[in-house]
């Protein structure tokens, strides 16, 4: 019997039913600017009506997953890009299939994304920023990917779905992945600074952030985190953030007891905040309605 993750599920379970409601929770996405004139100044870059998660931020926008009701009135989720200079939406792929957790691939000429296609299998695909080039698989055998992180010589870990979910680590050229730890979290994310991979994952029932070099092929356990932390950002070379309900902590990654309150949200968001992006003085967040 094939075993359909929850992840999967929240993301797909709208095709497997006639009903027109979407069963994708509500979501939204907000952006708080910490370098204006004025302080801090936070605005919306999604509504609340639908499920909108995933940011990845850049200089010049957010790329997100953002869910569009298709056929039938059948709900699933396409790759949009919010353009600060427009102040303005757009639907990148427009697809019949799903594509969620949108990452600009290290020679910043194509989106990676994760695909559940048409038989239910999630592969990892590329599209071109390029209108005029079509979109394609990175690997033809290597599934059911649930997240990835690239790293500076395209090389990349990847969370892929199992029991347990497991971190696996390999190369565009090698395409041959090892397994570097179980039972970990959702989010993966490059520090170029130490050209490493930051993660997160459960031993002895306890979360543990942790790196894995792919030099030395070791993981080194930093710090406890948070029973209810899965999503954390890099805000420098030695700081990550992380939210508790619609709070924001900093961590020093080489001080376990260097944490402190950096921001206080609940004024934008009453519920809770799960993902987060860090870029340029810039934040993106996830409130879940």
């Amino acid at each position: 019997m094939k075993l359909i993750s929850p992840l999967f599920f929240a993301l797909t379970s709208t095709f497997l039913s006639t009903a027109v409601d979407a069963a994708m929770p509500k979501s939204e996405i907000l952006l708080a600017d910490l370098d204006t004139p004025y302080g801090m100044k936070v605005s919306r870059i999604t509504d609340d009506t639908s499920y909108n998660n995933q940011p990845f931020l850049i200089d010049q926008g957010v790329y997100y997953t953002h869910e569009v009701i298709a056929e039938q009135g059948q709900s699933q989720t396409d790759l949009y890009y919010f353009d600060f200079a427009s102040q303005s939406a757009s639907n990148l792929t427009n697809s019949p299939v799903s594509e969620y957790s949108p990452t600009l691939m290290p020679d910043k000429q194509a989106l990676s994304a994760i695909v559940v296609e048409k038989d239910g299998k999630q592969k990892l695909w590329q599209y071109p920023l390029k209108s005029d080039q079509q979109a394609s698989r990175i690997f033809e055998w290597i599934e059911p990917v649930g997240y990835h992180a690239w790293g500076a010589d395209n090389d990349l870990v990847m969370f892929i779905l199992g029991e347990p979910h497991t971190l696996q680590y390999t190369s565009l050229a090698a395409a041959n992945p090892q397994i570097i730890a179980g039972d970990i979290g959702r989010t993966l994310i490059f520090d170029k600074h130490t050209n490493s991979f930051l993660f997160s994952y459960k031993k002895d029932n306890q979360h543990w952030l942790a790196r894995f070099s792919a030099k030395t092929n070791e993981v080194a356990d930093l710090f406890r985190l948070p029973d209810a932390v899965q999503d954390f950002t890099l805000v420098n070379h030695n700081t990550v953030a992380y939210a508790v309900q619609s709070r924001i902590y900093k961590r020093d990654l080489n001080d376990a007891g260097g944490v402190s309150q950096w921001l206080d949200l609940g004024r934008y968001c009453e519920t809770s905040i799960t993902r987060l992006s860090y870029h340029n003085s810039k934040l993106a967040f996830v409130c879940n309605k």
